[in-house]
């Protein structure tokens, strides 16, 4: 193929993307933040940080040069949401270079200061029309080996949609079309949350009846959730919602199923993270979608507990028990 793409962040998940994509014969730069990053991997043809052993295909450059890495038309946005902001004020010096720019954002997260999408920081900042949103059950060290995967590719343009599912399409890593862009965007980044209550209840020691519990309702949260946000409910009945939910609630590779084990452990979170390399998205997320449940009034319980047990000081233990005891009610989906 001829095309050529760039992708902004070098962390296991924009690394992955960049090795299946220059496998296909696409000359991909890769950028990461950090200087010294950069210049380790151009010495070493790997990441050695987050993907150790991972050689990098001919097709894919490292450039450590942002503007040089923002010359070309399709852009992949892999940044922690945390940081996300940051880099793109970074970006926004650019204004020569961003004329007629696809975004595809592939973070998974909402921004605790404003409460938003990555997708509309980018629109906002970058005044950016075409932004699409990669999303779905994928394990990164998975989608290396060639495990058969899928993933979504949303897009409010149609021609832009179809052009990207072909640029991200491979024999193993099925991506799907949708134009649901915010159910997409907020199923990879609410089942984070859920996946922390998961780890929680791993870590106390309970079993699948308590994760199939957890899980169940707390897409019912994020339906709810979703929804009142503009989203078709029915969006987190697919591959980006529960496909998504159900693996990173249950592999023993989620970053964030395995915080939320460690915190039911009775480990402090400023302890756990000290020692990750990777970024567990749903410590931020959970801050976020806090927030947005209280200023539109959602009933979010499973999000109230897991904030109240990273934030407030509570014991996971006591967090089940008031769990298990709300008033009782009949089931509802929505």
């Amino acid at each position: 193929m001829e095309t050529k793409i760039s992708i902004i962040g070098a962390g296991s998940w924009g690394t992955t993307l960049a090795v299946i994509l220059s496998k296909k014969g696409i000359d991909v730069q890769l950028h990461s933040v950090f200087k010294e990053h950069n210049l380790k991997m151009q010495r070493a043809r790997e990441n050695k940080l987050f993907l150790k052993g991972v050689k990098f295909p001919s097709h894919l450059q490292i450039t450590p040069s942002l503007s040089e890495t923002l010359k070309n038309r399709i852009v992949i946005i892999a940044i922690p949401v945390k940081f996300i902001s940051v880099i793109l004020k970074k970006i926004k010096k650019h204004k020569s270079l961003l004329k007629n720019k696809i975004f595809v954002s592939v973070s998974k997260g909402i921004e605790a200061k404003t409460l938003k999408r990555v997708s509309q920081l980018i629109e906002e900042e970058l005044k950016a029309p075409n932004v699409a949103v990669l999303s779905g059950p994928n394990i990164a060290k998975e989608v290396l080996r060639g495990v058969p995967s899928t993933s979504i590719l949303a897009c409010k343009s149609k021609s832009i949609g179809n052009e990207l599912q072909l640029l991200f399409n491979t024999p193993t890593f099925r991506v799907y079309l949708h134009k649901d862009v915010i159910g997409v965007e907020l199923g990879g980044a609410l089942k984070n949350i859920i996946a922390l209550s998961c780890g929680i209840s791993d870590g106390l020691g309970f079993g699948t009846n308590t994760k199939a519990a957890v899980a169940t309702r707390g897409l019912v949260e994020i339906t709810r959730l979703g929804e009142k946000l503009g989203a078709n409910p029915s969006t987190f009945w697919g591959v980006s919602g529960l496909g998504d939910l159900v693996t990173t609630c249950f592999s023993p590779h989620s970053r964030n199923r395995s915080v939320g084990e460690e915190i039911g452990k009775g480990k402090k979170l400023s302890t756990i993270i000290k020692k990750m390399k990777m970024v567990a998205e749903g410590v931020e997320t959970v801050k976020s979608v806090f927030l947005l449940s209280k200023k539109l009034k959602i009933d979010m319980p499973i999000t109230r507990q897991v904030y109240a047990v990273l934030y407030q000081g509570k014991s996971p233990k006591k967090a089940v028990a008031d769990l298990m005891t709300r008033p009782l009610k009949a089931e509802k989906i929505n």
